[in-house]
């Protein structure tokens, strides 16, 4: 049984619902993708290696490749799988592979190895070529192709490799080339097909780095030309890159940076400044490990390592203005893996699926999840106007605000909600989302807590089927709530004898505050006067005393003034004194 959780953000949903063989548990995403309804869904394969180097995926030939870079035994292979996650072949190497890289053209499969680099044919897997490296060591090496021809790093130590220098080399012809770039620590190399000329390098973070730098090179030319570089520490020091992997947009016009530090850092292309808009932060307790976009430019997949149910995966729309609510995937169990590793991120070309790779376990099994967000988004819309429960809605008393929501396409497979938010002389109050029936009818709860006009706003953020819809509005008008006095007296008094009025003050809305006093007034054939304010306890009981100075008939009339959130209220008791015997 699998433990892996996949769920959407803006749904609150929690009852679990079965995804096929595949097991997958649901919190609020449709159950199991299908060409024709545009859900998503998921598949796991367990892969055999024991420590991951790179994933590369090949959508010419629909083919995915995972490197083990067992660097404790001094062997590795390349693991080759289709787009069905059904195991292919594997590619043996001289010695241990790291990362690989492919041809924009799709027909080679470069490998970066302990030696050097070696390639493969991409149809028949056979190996056409090998490139020694300048050290043949311990150390990892790193590869990208950009420029028609492929690039790798390397270093002339066997140990402490992440912190020894580090020279970018390029290959042609089955030659290296020496491009004269290096830096301390295991430099990372990152390319894709849309841009093929550009290559991107980025400094890890380590002990003896404690600013990296990211540098974007065209690779058109014989040579390699920095276009762009950054470090991010600021004046003090603080807020240093921390990466662990790179992505560039469909478009080539953004860069992505999961950064452990900050998160996912959005730059643009030209010359690595911040974008304009940021993707939102990922949950508390994530931090970020992986980012890719999809080749056709709708979606975004950001990675992290992450504890208990906190998402490991958020799949969203590209633009970071697009306010969708991501598909959340958490990885919690022993079958599944704990979280995505470093640069463990790869979409096909065509955005139909997304590979990640989840390690966990026993810290040396790791996994092969093939993801298929939506094929289509559906249009959703609020019909009729919002209508209140209350003809008059009143301070501190419950508040139903209903609506209708439609949706198109494919019904979700679990309760969609709706979220409102309450402007008001108080600011801005978010309330609690409102589950929506299967008529399409909802009620959204609340309990204003200010007097006055009062405005509210609801909302469906949609999901990855379902677009968000445009807010409706509603004004209000929430009034003060009502109180009253209940008197219980004497039908009978006695001039010059004592008699006890007593009564109870209740009210709607908040509980009436503590320390209030009622105006008592008496009116007699001898004019009116005003007596002693009565106290009332906590339980809103109180007690009136007086001595009736006139016979005939004496009117008490008990006052109270309200308050901020309460409305007066009065009462009257008339008793009929009589002379004494």
């Amino acid at each position: 049984m699998r433990n892996s959780k996949i769920r959407l953000r803006a749904a609150a949903a929690v009852a679990a619902l079965s995804l096929g063989a595949v097991g997958l548990t649901a919190l609020a995403a449709p159950a199991a993708r299908a060409a024709d309804t545009g859900t998503a869904g998921e598949q796991v394969v367990k892969l055999p290696i024991s420590s991951f180097g790179s994933l590369v995926v090949d959508s010419v030939h629909q083919r995915v490749y995972v490197s083990d870079d067992r660097r404790t035994s001094g062997t590795g292979s390349v693991q080759v799988y289709d787009f069905g996650g059904e195991k292919v072949t594997t590619l043996a190497t001289d010695d241990v592979p790291s990362t690989m890289a492919l041809s924009s053209d799709s027909s080679t499969l470069e490998v970066g190895q302990t030696s050097g680099v070696v390639s493969f044919d991409t149809t028949s897997y056979a190996r056409t070529g090998r490139v020694y490296g300048t050290y043949d060591v311990y150390c990892p090496r790193d590869t990208g192709f950009a420029g028609g021809r492929t690039w790798y790093t390397g270093t002339n130590y066997d140990s402490d490799c992440d912190n020894r220098t580090y020279t970018v080399y390029g290959t042609a012809n089955g030659t290296n080339t020496t491009t004269g770039w290096n830096d301390t620590g295991r430099l990372r190399l990152f390319s894709t097909p849309q841009t093929p000329d550009r290559l991107i390098m980025a400094q890890p973070r380590g002990t003896a780095v404690t600013d990296p730098h990211l540098a974007v090179f065209d690779a058109s030319g014989t040579s390699l030309v920095r276009t762009a570089e950054r470090r991010f520490a600021d004046s003090t020091g603080q807020g240093g890159l921390d990466m662990r992997d790179v992505a560039e947009s469909a478009d080539g016009s953004l860069i992505a940076v999961a950064d452990a530090r900050t998160g996912t850092r959005l730059l643009n292309a030209d010359d690595l400044s911040d974008a304009s808009t940021a993707y939102q932060p990922l949950p508390d307790g994530a931090v970020a490990s992986a980012v890719a976009f999809s080749g056709d430019g709708k979606y975004i997949a950001r990675g992290a390592a992450a504890t208990g149910s906190t998402a490991d995966l958020l799949v969203q729309a590209a633009d970071p203005a697009d306010a969708t609510p991501p598909l959340e995937f958490a990885f919690e169990g022993a079958l599944d893996g704990s979280k995505v590793v470093p640069r463990g991120l790869a979409w096909s070309e065509d955005g139909s699926r997304l590979f990640a790779v989840t390690n966990g376990g026993t810290g040396y099994e790791y996994w092969l999840h093939i993801v298929q967000p939506p094929a289509a988004q559906y249009d959703t819309r609020f019909t009729g106007p919002l209508s209140t429960s209350a003809a008059r809605p009143v301070v501190g008393e419950p508040l139903g605000i209903r609506g209708r929501l439609e949706i198109d396409g494919p019904a979700p497979a679990q309760p969609v909600k709706v979220t409102a938010v309450r402007h008001d002389a108080g600011g801005d109050r978010t309330l609690a989302p409102a589950e929506v029936d299967s008529d399409g009818t909802f009620t959204v709860l609340d309990v204003p807590s200010v007097v006055g006009p009062a405005t509210y706003t609801v909302s469906f953020t949609g999901d990855l089927t379902h677009r968000p819809t445009e807010d409706i509005a509603l004004e209000t008008e929430v009034a003060k709530a009502p109180t009253s006095i209940a008197l219980t007296a004497p039908a009978e008094g006695t001039k010059g004898v004592g008699l006890r009025i007593t009564g109870t003050l209740t009210g709607q809305g908040r509980a009436l505050p503590a320390g209030i006093t009622l105006s008592v007034v008496r009116t007699d054939k001898r004019g009116t006067g005003t007596l002693t304010s009565a106290a009332v306890a906590a339980d809103g009981t109180f007690t009136i005393d007086d001595i009736p100075g006139a016979n005939g008939e004496v009117t008490y009339q008990v006052g109270y003034a309200g308050d901020d959130v309460h409305l007066a209220a009065g009462a009257t008791a008339t008793i009929r004194v009589r002379k004494p015997v």
